[in-house]
């Protein structure tokens, strides 16, 4: 039950762009947060890029490396987690949470990079702007609207929970905002901003998780690092001759609960110093008031530093950036010149205006939804060299 003043209360709702009779059994973010587990997009993220590609040539594929799915699901514990704590409403949090990476394309941050690239002419791209427009737009399942009809709530904690945006919109986020104001030069609600800061304790915690199955470094390596080190210190100390898996695990497990203890105690301190007295409060501050402490920071910025040259710039894994890349450099254009090499429905979408732009974004949207395997796979359909007879 919430009970902070500053949380975001059901009964507060700016309701749905189209309006919709109350729920006998579950509040607006409930109803929220279940729509977007059912919904295809959140279905996809099982086969989406965290950070190692999965398919038959990868030398990291894996059962136990993260997907999409996985980091979405450890991010939405941890931000109920902290929700819970803070006195904030669990299922607001839970649901930006659940949203956070809907709009992320094929191949994580590196298919992102190549699509803004590709859409850099017709309006950009953005993984948050493309989650809102699937939550709007994309997803048309239901007989009164096309989207989920998700709260205001909601639809602001996607667009901002990483801080105000500013600036030039992408166009999928101009456009829901056009329809809907999202107040986008203030703070998200605490919950949203709770999301953020779990998605940060969640990446940093597997990423370190899923670098050392990949052996790309190696524990002594991370036993130089802050709050790392002292981690399996301490491990050390209270478990001597531990195998080797059971004293990762401990250590990291600790590293994790130091990230989030420490998130929930700068939260209270500055809750009890600013006393605000309502959602609104927390959006009208001059910045978060849900974050890491600054020698926390310091530390996590090093962590960062680490698993950047180790992990997300390891050889092996800039190969593979290369090779989707390339991947998405030959998709999009083939589908923009001969849009009848996409599924009917989208070939019909993308010949209903004769304006090219309109056409990258109905390519953009279907490319983006892909999953990597079927990107993988449509590659291969589309540019396989044919066979020699």
């Amino acid at each position: 039950m919430t009970t902070a003043p500053y949380a975001s209360r059901p009964e507060d709702s700016r309701g749905r762009l189209w309006p919709e009779r109350m729920s006998t059994f579950r509040s607006p973010w409930q109803r929220d947060r279940d729509r977007i587990i059912h919904s295809s997009a959140f279905r996809r993220l099982k086969h989406k890029t965290q950070v190692f590609v999965e398919h038959d040539g990868d030398a990291y594929r894996g059962d136990y490396f993260r997907t999409r799915l996985t980091h979405t699901i450890e991010v939405a514990q941890v931000a109920r987690t902290i929700a819970g704590t803070l006195g904030l409403n669990t299922d607001l949090a839970e649901t930006v949470a659940l949203a956070h990476d809907l709009g992320h394309p094929p191949f994580g941050h590196t298919g992102e990079d190549a699509l803004a690239t590709l859409m850099a002419p017709y309006g950009g791209f953005d993984h948050n702007a493309q989650a809102l427009r699937i939550v709007t737009a994309l997803e048309r399942h239901y007989a009164d609207f096309d989207g989920l009809n998700l709260t205001w709530e909601a639809l602001e904690g996607i667009a901002k929970h990483n801080g105000p945006v500013t600036g030039d919109l992408p166009y999928a986020l101009a456009q829901v905002n056009a329809q809907w104001d999202l107040e986008l030069s203030t703070n998200a609600s605490a919950e949203a901003q709770v999301a953020a800061v779990a998605d940060d304790v969640a990446y940093n915690h597997h990423d370190l998780h899923d670098g050392l199955r990949a052996e790309l470094f190696t524990e002594e390596e991370l036993a130089e690092l802050p709050v790392i080190g002292p981690a399996f210190a301490r491990v050390d100390e209270l478990h001597p001759g531990l195998d080797r898996m059971r004293r990762r695990h401990e250590a990291l497990r600790r590293v994790f609960g130091v990230m989030v203890e420490d998130v929930i105690a700068v939260a209270q301190n500055r809750l009890t110093g600013l006393q605000p007295q309502s959602a609104q409060e927390i959006r009208d501050m001059d910045g978060p008031i849900i974050r890491f402490s600054k020698p926390l920071y310091q530390n996590i910025k090093a962590i960062k530093s680490f698993l950047f040259t180790r992990m997300y710039r390891a050889p092996s894994v800039v190969d593979e950036r290369h090779r989707v890349t390339a991947m998405l450099n030959d998709l999009f254009p083939l589908f923009l010149n001969e849009p009848d090499q996409m599924p009917a429905q989208w070939h019909a979408a993308a010949m209903a205006d004769p304006d090219t732009t309109h056409r990258a974004r109905v390519v953009l949207d279907y490319v983006a939804g892909m999953t990597d395997r079927y990107a993988i796979s449509e590659h291969q359909r589309l540019f396989a060299a044919p066979k020699q007879g």
